[in-house]
């Protein structure tokens, strides 16, 4: 991941930070941060995606006017913010406590699932969205949307708060002493009780603050707001109306070698990165469940092996840092993520970077749908590829992913920047999918390994048949086998792709390029 100034400085911090706390629990000693060893001050203003998942017993103050994710994933460690923060303070906390003296800014405490937070000043948007577990105060106001989408834990506002309160909500309770517009859908108001009061105050006076028993309460309605189910997303047609048409008149001859490999560095860079004996990463949740002397990469969720990508959703971001000796990179599933800008993703992307060895790989993943979005937040970010689900809500042909993704590719400028993109498909790929992979300008196919054919299967059955396969139509390498290699099947296939119809030697105009 080639960095920008601000982010290279806010991965350097959460570094120095990093060494710094195993000394500071073994001696419970505060690390402050920006303050000089003489007690005068140095701001760290701007620094995002910082101070994150905290340990239990590790304590930090640190001064300044930060930007988005600061103490998200904390783990059960104290933070103290003299100044203020922006979007997304203390997200996907599960444990801890965070004390921020200024505003924050939208989605404070987003998913947080436990611990507490206390906000001295007022919140923006949707505070305390999804929010599990844990107790939250913000002393000021709070804007539109607070607590949308919650699901236990408890906020209190003693100021006043925007539009739509406790919107969607299903669990929880938001206490709210100043003004109160009408609840949101999902979400009843009614008076607080004395005894509500009075465990509210077990929680405010070590504060100095207190909520009169004039205070309302907003709780979910019994019926609740209407829920939404995922799609299901699925390929109902691969790549099998794809043929591979031979380069030239010769074949490639028995003895010689052809190259099957592919090296993807990181951009920028000619060391560490990912090198792949197939263009094949397979797809498993967990990485030692799949295992051999001579293993694939694969992209797993957990306990990755070496040289594997680490998916990295909502449900792993708190396991991360116990999560990733000897990957060769990860990759943010933005499809398993809750929605987020781009300051709120980078910010994300700092506090996993800070982790990892800079050789390491940093991918995102979404699907075919959204492939320009993706490679412009890829180019924005400077990160190093991307991960395209072809799977698509109500089914999709893989062949039509091709058109889009390499225009995108191209519009982008990837291929100049030398920069990733990967396939993943739904089936165990065949030599065919990983040349028409390659041939499409991509950089690899992602797939499971069938049960049956095991990893001595691949060693034994499909790598000789992507070798066989490559040395009858003449491909030496698939480092430079382009789409002149591919034809489709049918007018169908051809229509969709973009790629000449077998049996015809001039293209069909759809698809730009070489």
């Amino acid at each position: 991941m080639a960095m920008r100034e601000e982010t290279a400085r806010s991965v350097k911090l959460n570094r120095e930070i990093s060494k710094m706390l195993p000394e500071a629990i073994e001696k419970d000693r505060l690390i402050k941060i920006g303050y000089g060893s003489g007690g005068d001050t140095k701001p760290r203003d701007g620094d995002f995606g910082v101070v994150t998942h905290l340990p239990e017993k590790s304590r930090v103050l640190i001064l300044g006017n930060l930007g988005e994710c600061v103490g998200s994933m904390n783990r059960g460690g104290i933070l103290n913010v003299e100044g203020s923060c922006s979007s997304m303070l203390g997200a996907f906390q599960s444990s801890g406590r965070i004390v921020v003296e200024r505003d924050v800014g939208d989605r404070l405490a987003m998913n947080m699932k436990g611990g507490d937070i206390v906000v001295m000043g007022s919140a923006g948007i949707d505070a305390c969205a999804g929010m599990v577990g844990g107790t939250v105060v913000i002393r000021g106001h709070a804007s539109s949307g607070v607590g949308s989408g919650m699901k236990g834990g408890t906020l209190v506002v003693l100021g006043s708060v925007g539009e739509e309160p406790g919107i969607s909500m299903t669990g929880g309770k938001i206490i709210i002493a100043g003004s109160c517009p009408p609840p949101g859908e999902g979400a009843k108001m009614r008076s607080i009780s004395t005894e509500e009061v009075l465990e509210i105050s077990e929680i405010l006076e070590p504060l100095g603050l207190s909520v009169e028993d004039d205070a309302l309460v907003l709780i979910p309605e019994e019926t609740g707001a209407t829920k939404s189910v995922p799609p299901k997303r699925w390929i109902s047609e691969g790549f099998d109306k794809i043929a591979i048409s031979p380069l030239g008149p010769e074949r490639i001859a028995e003895h010689s070698k052809v190259d099957t490999s592919v090296r993807l560095p990181p951009v920028g860079s000619d060391e560490g990165g990912l090198f792949l004996d197939v263009p094949w990463v397979i797809k498993s949740d967990k990485g030692h469940s799949i295992s051999s002397k001579n293993s694939l990469p694969k992209m797993v969720k957990t306990d990755p092996s070496d040289g594997d990508l680490l998916v990295i959703g909502e449900n792993e971001l708190m396991a991360f840092p116990d999560n990733i000796s000897g990957i060769s990179g990860i990759v943010l599933d933005l499809q398993m993520m809750p929605p987020m800008n781009d300051a709120e993703i980078e910010a994300i992307l700092v506090s996993m970077s800070s982790q990892i060895d800079d050789n390491c790989l940093i991918l995102l993943r979404d699907g075919v749908e959204r492939v320009e979005g993706l490679f412009r937040l890829i180019v924005d970010l400077d990160l190093d590829g991307a991960v395209v689900g072809v799977a698509t809500p109500g089914g999709s042909r893989a062949s039509a992913s091709l058109p889009r993704i390499g225009l995108s590719s191209r519009a982008m400028g990837f291929e100049s920047q030398r920069r990733i993109v990967a396939i993943e498909i739904t089936s165990q790929p065949t030599a065919e999918d990983m040349i028409v992979t390659r041939a499409s300008g991509c950089s690899f196919i992602i797939g499971p390994l069938d049960e049956e054919m095991g990893e001595e299967g691949i060693r034994s059955k499909v790598i000789p048949e992507l070798v066989g396969l490559m040395k009858e139509s003449g491909i030496s390498s698939l480092g430079t086998v382009g789409r002149r290699a591919l034809r489709a099947k049918d007018m169908e296939t051809a229509a969709i792709s973009g790629l000449r119809l077998v049996g015809f030697e001039r293209p069909l105009p759809m698809w730009l390029g070489n």
